[in-house]
């Protein structure tokens, strides 16, 4: 081989090494535009799974306080189920206790009497039963909560703020008030 032979076959060996960098250039640039918009299309795609998770966990939160509010509202119902027949039943615990207040004087009325209170502790221990108790009174602090004033008097013996007297007995399902006591109420 000469040297012009040899300068052909570098210059052809110089081609195609050049042929092949363009080559491996133009694969690099294609693989990197192909991850670039794998890339772009990855992100769209990451950002909705990740919306689509962030939707999953929130709906799963809403169903969890959804079934906690319900169990709590079941329980609420069946911790007062019997509410609006106590509440129906005070009037009667009332005349009861009015009845109980007249004293007899023929023996057949004591009969009648004795019959009436009978009734009236089945009613009450029937009461007590499902929870209702009655608000005390006398002697202790005013509570708005618990009781109403419907005077204010000043006596002696008592503290400011104590209640004196009663006027109708309130009375307590669980820890709900049904009907707060009637009070006079020391100033």
């Amino acid at each position: 081989m000469t040297e012009k032979d040899t300068h052909t076959l570098e210059d052809e060996k110089t081609v195609e090494d050049t042929e092949q960098d363009v080559i491996d250039t133009e694969n690099d640039q294609s693989s990197a535009s192909e991850e670039t918009v794998v890339e772009e299309n990855a992100n769209p795609l990451e950002a909705q799974v990740v919306e689509l998770n962030n939707r999953v966990l929130r709906l799963q939160a809403d169903y969890d306080n959804f079934r906690r509010r319900s169990r709590e509202e079941k329980e609420a119902a069946a911790k007062y189920r019997s509410q609006s027949l106590v509440e129906g039943l005070l009037p009667v615990v009332d005349s009861f206790e009015r009845a109980l207040l007249v004293k007899p004087e023929a023996e057949e009325t004591q009969s009648l009497l004795s019959g009436i209170e009978m009734v009236y502790r089945q009613l009450q221990e029937t009461l007590k039963n499902e929870g209702v108790e009655v608000i005390e009174t006398v002697g202790q602090s005013f509570d708005p909560h618990l009781h109403q004033a419907v005077m204010q008097v000043t006596e002696e013996g008592f503290e400011s703020n104590q209640i004196v007297e009663e006027l109708q007995k309130g009375y307590k399902l669980k820890d709900r008030v049904l009907r707060p006591s009637m009070v006079k109420v020391n100033a």
